[in-house]
């Protein structure tokens, strides 16, 4: 006997691309990834000025097909629909405070695009009210649900390939053209900048391999970053942060830029027994090679007449790697990989958890207290009501 999935109802908040690739994995048959035990009904979609908008949302994610979706024309009406469970927030992260609230005063689950917020104390607040009405929250990290993400896990703490991590590196670069001053990454008033829109990820693999370490046991790092801003309006356009987590003994370089694309190999985690490498991109990565350490490298020393070793010789190179597995991970049904997130959400919903084990609000914290660091050793702070937080 096959027991009933449970059913996570959704509402789309916001109509536009990342709205769009999110409500159409939701539409995918579960069973496409080997799930069964929950499934996921979009079930009222929000447009900020019509419901007409709205409609001609869902008729496209629908491919024009007939669809049993209530479309709103405002926000407000979709956060009150009783038919609804969650809501998706996939609005510029510069409105995602705001947002957020009206959801979660309404009563609702949220899943909130990323960054949650544009600052620590937003996001404080809002996993403050979650906590007080008891909601789930999560900010949508989906390249932390990813089938490579969780098999690295693995690899990593569990099996302990590497042996001691020691140093990561993890860079995000995209071109982005700087001709159009209004567009969201150049404009401080949309919350512009490298950053905030790439450099949550950078950061992401840094957590997932250093403050994820059980080893670690909840480190914070300490944090120095450096930015070059745009000359037309005063945003980063590249920041390098340098995390070191002293106690647990590792280092790691968190970069972002919008002006050149990072290099095939983004990600490097390297330990005493050999380095893992993941490939291009750092949102949906689909690969990592795995390299070890020579099996017999030995340091060979002769002594001098003084008693003083000579300089250490190597039976081979250092630098020599042996290539031990490259593994790829496709994403099932042409997805695009944004249904593992959603399925965390249901889950953990339907057991009465207000957070993800995966994605826990605590590291969502730390990273906008990180990203706010950084912006303030470097004199980067957006228009006071974009940062302002609402009384508690």
């Amino acid at each position: 006997m096959t027991s009933t999935p449970f059913t996570l109802r959704w509402g789309i908040l916001a109509t536009g691309n990342i709205a769009e690739l999110f409500s159409r994995d939701l539409l995918k048959d579960p069973s496409i990834r080997s799930v069964s035990d929950v499934r996921h009904v979009i079930s009222a979609i929000g447009a900020s000025s019509s419901a007409t908008k709205a409609s001609a949302f869902a008729t496209k994610i629908h491919d024009g097909k007939p669809h049993n979706v209530t479309c709103h024309g405002s926000y407000s009406a979709l956060v009150a629909d009783e038919n609804v469970d969650i809501i998706y927030i996939a609005t510029p992260h510069s409105h995602h405070y705001q947002h957020a609230l009206l959801a979660l005063r309404a009563g609702k689950h949220v899943l909130c695009e990323k960054p949650m917020t544009i600052n620590a104390a937003q996001t404080a607040h809002l996993i403050q009210v979650a906590k007080e009405k008891g909601l789930f929250l999560m900010e949508a990290v989906w390249t932390r649900f990813f089938p490579l993400s969780r098999e690295l896990n693995r690899l990593l703490f569990k099996e302990k390939v590497l042996g001691k991590i020691s140093h990561v590196t993890a860079d995000f670069g995209l071109p982005f053209s700087k001709a159009d001053l209004s567009h969201r990454l150049l404009d401080p008033k949309l919350g512009g900048g490298a950053l905030l829109d790439l450099g949550i990820y950078s950061l992401t693999w840094v957590m997932m391999a250093c403050y994820a370490d059980p080893d670690n046991q909840g480190e914070k790092p300490s944090v120095v970053g450096q930015m070059l801003k745009t000359k037309e309006t005063g945003v980063d356009e590249f920041t390098t942060i340098s995390l070191m987590f002293e106690k647990s003994r590792v280092s790691a370089t968190a970069s972002c830029n919008m002006t050149v694309r990072s290099t095939e190999d983004f990600c490097r985690i390297q330990g005493e027994l050999g380095d893992i490498t993941v490939q291009w991109s750092p949102f949906r990565p689909k690969s990592f090679t795995l390299e070890i350490l020579p099996e017999k490298m030995q340091v060979v020393g002769e002594k001098k007449a003084d008693g003083e070793e000579e300089l250490a010789q190597y039976k081979q190179q250092p630098h020599e790697r042996i290539v031990k597995e490259v593994r790829k991970f496709d994403i099932p049904g042409d997805g695009h990989g944004m249904f593992y997130e959603a399925d965390a959400c249901a889950r953990a919903i339907r057991d009465g958890k207000t957070e993800a084990e995966i994605c826990p609000l605590g590291e969502s914290q730390l990273t906008m207290e990180i990203m706010d660091k950084v912006r303030e050793m470097n004199g980067l702070r957006y228009p006071e009501e974009l940062e302002a937080v609402e009384s508690y």
